[in-house]
């Protein structure tokens, strides 16, 4: 598939692309929607690649694919399940229909009770046992953890209800060390489990009633449930009004547009939340209707398949130069790497290439002075996407945030130009001679021509939070479609969950490690040994 890509790499690969970026390629390099603009322009892709990239879409069926999920067929086909959690944001886009029953009457009321429910905790009509919330807990893990944790602090320039805390480890130094700052008295604790089974969160859950029940009388009435077990969820005590369900076409990571975004929407409020839901469905928009040469998803799933699949660059650092964005490369792997971390194509045959890349990034400048010197100066080329705002929400220090740009445009400008070894030699001229001089020099050497896109967009607000989110769960899906893979199952997670539940007696000392390997083994007679 990616054979012609490959030969087309290999002819270009050397050519420098300072050497290639005048005014022209800058503007035919880019892409905008709305007040989104992806830059691409710092990449090796050439007018020939691009042609076969997009050829490669059209030859993948992708368009054909995109539509299938839209109209909600079961494109989960593993599971034999749609995928809709398009239809969370389709605030005013009509109909959506799976097995013949429109689910949008559904997502609508449910979204109504969610704002009633959130506009009661933060107007104070809703208490705890001690009055008016002050403090909601979060306990989830996966995507009812990730998706409102990284959009709760993402927008946090916008919170003007409760403070949010997020729970997901079941290390419990995670709930001991957030729950010993609260009150319980008015503390709301929202449990996210579709089953209302997921065994840390509902381990952590546990812990939460517990310490609750201390000093507050009725405990069920200060949780909500985000969940569509509701046996389970009324055996937990939790009235049937604060219990909140979405359908199995929803998956764990792309949740947070609906109940599972519950504690965002506290924090922020239902109309702020509406908003991110219309900026996901402003990008929905786009990716159906714009041409692929214009299409923001499409575009920037083809550059993660050209460094990925064709230039072989096994990760992808993602940089928002954004501290309220400091969850979001966190996210973003989870999304990436458990949709389209997968070995085998629809049919079950072994993939002939690689799946996803490794996703992983931190926000600048913090990075700057961590891990951007391998990115610089290291042996291997790691494609970045780098993420800025014209302007930030510290209005008093404004020139502050122009710092912040200045770095991040400098970063992909530095990764590009790199600095040859006649450039470093004229930087250490004055103080080193001959050899030595030449050793210096070398040490300051940047090979450059290392690839990175950038997102720009006016500032961080809720609806341009929900058009980022769209975007990538997008690109993960044209990803996806091309490589022929299921991107909406996670079996891999499976297996570790079946081996924890066995080992669990064993590490309780209710069952001897017989049978395990001997590693496994030792390791549990070690920690048993001291402490256990």
């Amino acid at each position: 598939m990616f054979a012609d890509l490959k030969a087309h790499y290999e002819a270009l690969k050397d050519r420098r692309i300072a050497a290639t970026l005048d005014a022209d390629r800058a503007r035919n390099f880019a892409a905008q929607t709305g007040d989104l603009r992806l830059d691409y322009a710092k990449t090796q892709i050439d007018e020939t690649a691009l042609a076969m990239l997009i050829d490669l879409l059209d030859q993948t069926g992708v368009a054909d694919k995109r539509a299938a999920m839209f109209e909600g067929r079961p494109i989960n086909e593993t599971e034999g399940r749609a995928v809709l959690h398009t239809a969370l944001r389709n605030l005013d886009g009509g109909a959506v229909m799976v097995d013949g029953q429109d689910v949008m009457p559904e997502v609508l009321k449910t979204l109504d009770r969610m704002a009633d429910f959130a506009n009661a905790v933060r107007d104070g009509s809703y208490t705890g046992q001690g009055g008016a919330i002050t403090d909601v807990v979060n306990i989830g893990i996966g995507g009812s953890d990730l998706g409102p944790k990284m959009g709760t602090l993402a927008l946090a320039p916008y919170h003007d209800g409760p403070r949010c805390h997020f729970v997901s480890n079941v290390d419990p130094a995670d709930i001991a060390q957030t729950l010993r700052a609260l009150d319980p008295a008015t503390t709301l604790v929202i449990v996210a489990s579709k089953t209302f089974t997921t065994i840390e969160t509902m381990t952590n859950a546990r812990t939460a009633k517990a310490w609750m029940g201390e000093s507050v009388s009725d405990t069920g009435a200060q949780f909500a449930a985000l969940s569509t077990a509701a046996d389970k969820t009324a055996d937990f005590g939790i009235d049937p009004s604060r219990v909140f369900g979405f359908a199995d076409w929803v998956g764990g990571r792309y949740s947070m547009w609906g109940p599972i975004g519950l504690s965002m929407m506290i924090a922020i409020g239902p109309d702020a939340f509406r908003a991110f839901l219309r900026g996901g469905q402003a990008m929905d928009r786009h990716f159906r209707s714009a041409p692929w040469r214009e299409n923001l998803p499409a575009l920037l799933a083809m550059v993660g398949l050209w460094h990925n699949q064709v230039c072989g660059h096994a990760t992808r650092a993602v940089l928002p130069y954004d501290n309220n964005l400091s969850r979001l490369p966190a996210y973003l792997q989870q999304l990436e790497m458990e949709s389209n971390g997968k070995g085998v194509s629809m049919d079950g045959v072994a993939l002939p290439f690689d799946s996803g890349p490794v996703v992983w990034g931190e926000p600048g400048t913090n990075g700057q002075h961590a891990f951007y010197q391998l990115i610089h100066q290291g042996t291997r080329v790691i494609p970045c996407e780098f993420l800025v705002a014209a302007r930030g929400h510290e209005d008093a220090l404004h020139h502050q945030h122009q710092l912040l740009v200045a770095n991040c445009l400098a970063q992909s400008e530095a990764l590009m130009m790199g600095r040859t070894l006649d450039e470093a030699k004229a930087k250490v001229a004055d103080k080193y001679a001959g050899a030595e001089l030449d050793r210096q020099a070398a040490h300051r050497v940047f090979p450059g021509n290392r690839p990175s896109v950038t997102l720009t967009y006016p500032q961080l607000t809720p609806e341009m939070l929900g058009m980022l989110v769209a975007l990538y769960e997008h690109r993960v899906f044209v990803e996806g479609a091309v490589l022929g893979i299921n991107s909406y199952d996670q079996w891999g997670v499976e297996l570790g969950k079946e081996l924890a539940t066995s080992l669990q007696p064993v590490v309780e000392g209710d069952k001897t490690a017989e049978g395990k390997d001997g590693s496994t083994a030792a390791l549990v007679g070690f920690l048993q040994k001291h402490g256990l």
